[in-house]
C-alpha cells in the first residue's frame, strides 16, 4: 500500500487529507509543523526509520516554525526521499514572483491554493505528479535529468 505524508498545522486540514487517503487506499502520516517533519526526514536519512516511506508529500507553505518551502527543500536534499512527489498548498495568494520563488526554492512539483480541488480532481493531480516522477526516474536512472518546472494550479472546485 502506498504512503503519503501531510505537513499542516491545521487539524481540520490534515485530518481531512488523512481520511481521503484512507478512502483511496493510501496510508497517511501527518506532521503538524516543519520542525517535526524535518526531524523525521533526518531520521529517515540516518536510517532510523523502519517503515514504508511516503511517495507523495502535501505541505502547507505557512507553518508556525519552519516554512513548508523549507520542508520541501529538505525533502529534495534527502538521499532517500529526494524523488518524492511534492505538492505545496496555501490559503494565502501570492504574486507570480512569490510563486516562482517558492517553487524554485522548494523544487515542488505543484502549488495549489486552498480551498483544495474536489477530491477526485485532487487525487488525479497528485497521481499525475507521481506518474511524472516515475517516468523521470525511468528515463534517467543515473539521476541527471531534471523535472520540468512546475506551475501553480488553479483550484476551480473545492473540497
Amino acid at each position: 500500500m502506498a504512503t503519503w505524508m501531510v505537513v499542516d498545522d491545521e487539524p481540520d486540514i490534515y485530518e481531512l487529507l488523512l481520511a481521503m487517503f484512507e478512502f483511496w487506499g493510501i496510508d497517511g502520516v501527518a506532521f503538524v509543523d516543519g520542525s517535526e517533519a524535518i526531524a523525521w526526514i533526518e531520521d529517515v536519512d540516518a536510517m532510523r526509520i523502519q517503515t514504508d516511506l511516503p511517495t507523495m508529500a502535501i505541505i502547507d507553505i505557512r507553518l508556525p516554525d519552519i516554512s513548508g518551502i523549507e520542508v520541501a527543500a529538505r525533502l529534495r536534499q534527502s538521499s532517500i526521499l529526494g524523488n518524492i512527489g511534492i505538492c505545496l498548498i496555501t490559503a494565502y495568494h501570492m504574486s507570480p514572483a512569490e510563486e516562482d520563488e517558492a517553487m524554485a526554492i522548494s523544487q515542488a512539483d505543484m502549488l495549489l491554493y486552498k480551498p483544495l480541488p474536489h477530491p477526485d480532481e485532487f487525487k488525479r493531480l497528485l497521481e499525475g505528479i507521481l506518474e511524472r516522477r516515475a517516468a523521470l526516474a525511468q528515463v534517467s536512472a543515473d539521476g541527471t535529468a531534471e523535472m520540468p518546472p512546475a506551475q501553480p494550479a488553479d483550484s476551480p472546485s473545492s473540497l
